[in-house]
């Protein structure tokens, strides 16, 4: 009896010690980035666009408290954080006024841009008050600039990232597909919605590559965003907002928190 009392004290001791061992080491690699600071940069898509509750003091940035990044550092509390994505941003924009926040305490950099780069405005514009083929022929010219020039412009962002915060986890973040395809929806013509579909795709497989390029981590939210789309009868994303222009084709609070957050929790 006293030689059963004391394997179990015995076993007991190891189970606790083994569990609290587990527990730390997965802590440890659950929030690897949490040591750090979180610098958030990019565009309309990271700075929250769409989801309503903007920070007043982010002005035409729109920072929202309901962005992914904000939530992000809502959850896992880093060491610091730096908000600095803006609405409308190219990667000059994040060249020149966006990279105060990184150094070599930063643990993690996340970021969505090339979408203004490559015209996205202007392509969504044309493809909603023109016809298919000048639709088709905008996206093209977008596409054209693309293949050339967008590539240099991201290695010139990724590698000033680098070169400020050496010791960062970066996270590029992609766009996702705006339209539900094969199904009766009001609005944009099937021609049209393809066309965009595929340009997104053809813009995420180049952002893609040059972060693979560069060692950085690329965040795919074309699959949280499956079953979301525009037309899908649950969209995670705005359509035309004739009353807010600026919300058209921008991801809803539900986009952010849905399809956002969680492709930068899994890979951060």
């Amino acid at each position: 009896m006293r030689r059963s009392r004391l394997a179990l004290f015995l076993g007991s001791i190891l189970l606790a010690a083994a569990t609290a061992l587990t527990g730390a080491t997965a802590a440890q690699a659950s929030q690897p980035a949490a040591s750090g600071g979180y610098v958030a940069l990019g565009d309309s898509y990271s700075s929250g666009v769409g989801a309503g509750g903007y920070i007043s003091s982010s002005g035409d940035c729109k920072r929202s408290t309901k962005a992914y990044p904000y939530l992000w550092n809502a959850a896992h509390s880093p060491s610091s954080f730096t908000f600095a994505a803006c609405s409308g941003a190219r990667t000059d924009d994040v060249l020149a006024s966006q990279l105060g926040g990184l150094d070599s305490t930063t643990g993690l950099v996340s970021l969505t841009i090339g979408g203004n780069d490559a015209g996205f405005a202007d392509v969504m514009t044309t493809c909603v008050l023109q016809s298919d083929s000048a639709c088709v022929s905008r996206i093209n010219t977008a596409r054209a600039y693309v293949d050339p020039t967008l590539p240099g412009k991201l290695d010139k962002v990724y590698s000033a990232i680098s070169a400020k915060a050496p010791n960062a986890e970066v996270v590029v973040i992609g766009y996702p597909r705006f339209y539900k395809l094969g199904t009766t929806c009001l609005g944009l013509s099937e021609t049209k919605r393809k066309a965009i579909n595929d340009a997104s795709d053809y813009l995420d497989t180049a952002v893609a590559k040059r972060a693979a390029d560069h060692g950085f981590t690329f965040g795919d939210v074309r699959t949280t965003f499956t079953g979301h789309e525009i037309c899908s009868g649950n969209s995670w994303l705005h359509s035309v907002s004739w009353l807010n222009v600026g919300e058209s084709y921008h991801p809803t609070a539900a986009g952010q928190s849905g399809g956002y957050l969680p492709v930068l929790n899994n890979a951060a």
